[in-house]
């Protein structure tokens, strides 16, 4: 009896995960298409081909939705792998971590929640703020420890390593990023990204390499 109901309780979540994976999926393609403003509970609906009855089992609001969408894409940042051994030389790491960054910033589809949040950050500041240390803060934490790492070795010479990490980022972001995420370019080939991080890493280390 017992392993009838738990089996019960299993087909249920996963169900429930399913729906909610296809709520999600749909409330993405909203968001992307109308903005935060435009989308509504009900394009949402009929985008995940649910009733509105169903969406609201799952979610309370609009902004409930969102918040979920941004959490998976707090998820995605956190499971690309960036290899910061500290045993790693300074120019290889930050040139591979370069490329994988700007990788996940300009993937299809990767500028919609982050154009979305701008949007709506300054009368929803929460929202903001939630993304940023989920997302951008913890990348930049990151980096920072790995360049602490390489002070105390002696390659490098930093005095504040939070802001050379953002430094770092904002140099591999240049000519990349903001064409991108306010879609006056598509993502960018291979060879420029390439070309943009190695200009970054060969500027960061002219500046702190000692």
């Amino acid at each position: 009896m017992v392993v009838a109901a738990s089996e019960h309780l299993h087909v249920v979540h996963e169900e429930d995960s399913s729906k909610r994976r296809q709520i999600l999926d749909g409330a993405r393609k909203v968001f992307m298409a109308l903005g935060f403003d435009g989308a509504s509970m009900g394009e949402i609906a009929r985008a995940a081909q649910v009733s509105k009855g169903t969406l609201y089992v799952y979610f309370a609001d609009k902004c409930a939705l969102f918040e979920a969408i941004l959490e998976e894409e707090a998820l995605q940042h956190g499971q690309v792998v960036f290899n910061f051994d500290p045993a790693r030389d300074a120019e290889t790491t930050l040139k591979e971590f370069g490329r994988a960054y700007i990788h996940l910033l300009c993937r299809p589809g990767g500028g919609s929640a982050i154009r979305t949040v701008m949007a709506i950050a300054e009368r929803m500041p929460d929202v903001g703020r939630r993304y940023y240390g989920r997302v951008l803060d913890k990348t930049i934490n990151r980096l920072s420890e790995y360049l602490r790492a390489h002070v105390a070795s002696g390659d490098l010479a930093i005095d504040d390593c939070d802001l050379a990490a953002s430094q770092f980022m904002e140099l591999c972001k240049a000519s990349l990023f903001l064409p991108f995420v306010f879609q006056a370019a598509s993502a960018p080939s291979e060879q420029r990204m390439t070309e943009v991080v190695n200009s970054a890493t060969r500027m960061f280390l002219a500046a702190y390499r000692k």
